[in-house]
This record gives C-alpha cells, sequence and structure tokens, in this order.
C-alpha cells in the first residue's frame, strides 16, 4: 500500500494561487496513477485532475481546467496541483489519490490522502 500526505492548503483570498503538494511513500510506486479531487461540505465529490505516470495523459475538471495544473516529480514521488485564480467555488477539502489506472473515478483509485483545506474567501 501506498501512503499519501497532502500539504499546501489554506486560506487565501479570490484571484489568489495556491500550490497543494502530496508526498507518497511506502511501495514502489512505478506506474502510478495519481489525481486530485475535491469535496466541498454537503456535495459529492468532484474530480480535479489526474496524472498518468509518465504524464502523457492528463485530464482537468471542466470548472479547473484554464486555471489548475497538475504535475508529478517521480524521483520525489511527489503529486503537485497549481490552482491559479481561485474563486470562492473552489472551496473545498482536497484529496490526492492514487491507483493503477488514471480516470475521473474516485472509485478506481484504492490510496487516498486525509486531504487538505482549502479556503478561498471573496
Amino acid at each position: 500500500q501506498v501512503q499519501l500526505v497532502e500539504s499546501g492548503g489554506g486560506l487565501v483570498q479570490a484571484g489568489g494561487s495556491l500550490r497543494l503538494s502530496c508526498a507518497a511513500s511506502g511501495r514502489t510506486i512505478n506506474n502510478y496513477a495519481m489525481g486530485w479531487f475535491r469535496q466541498a461540505p454537503g456535495k459529492e465529490r468532484e474530480f480535479v485532475s489526474f496524472i498518468s505516470w509518465s504524464g502523457d495523459s492528463i485530464a482537468y475538471g471542466d470548472s479547473v481546467k484554464g486555471r489548475f495544473t497538475i504535475s508529478r516529480a517521480n524521483a520525489k514521488k511527489t503529486l503537485y496541483l497549481q490552482m491559479n485564480s481561485l474563486t470562492p467555488e473552489d472551496t473545498a477539502v482536497y484529496y490526492c489519490a492514487g491507483g493503477s489506472i488514471a480516470t475521473r473515478s474516485p472509485g478506481s483509485y484504492s490510496d487516498w490522502g486525509q486531504g487538505t483545506q482549502v479556503t478561498v474567501s471573496s
């Protein structure tokens, strides 16, 4: 099993930026797809972005496309999410996920972090 730990969340004003990180540890993560999801109070978990092991397959949810950028540094076993032009609608707990296939479905991921809170004030 892989342990995932997110960091970088916090409070930011609308229009600002944050960079989330997700550090992986445990077994080797070769061929390990990773993604970001978020969940706001009273709402279902929402797909944000995924990236394949090689980085040649990337996708974004419609609500973040053009504002967020996913990347990974395999040598550091770390996943990133650069979030720009944040709005109050981006307020949520952001979760890092990992598994064998990069998909938009949270059920496809076997490993999850504990989440990091992102709050965007208006």
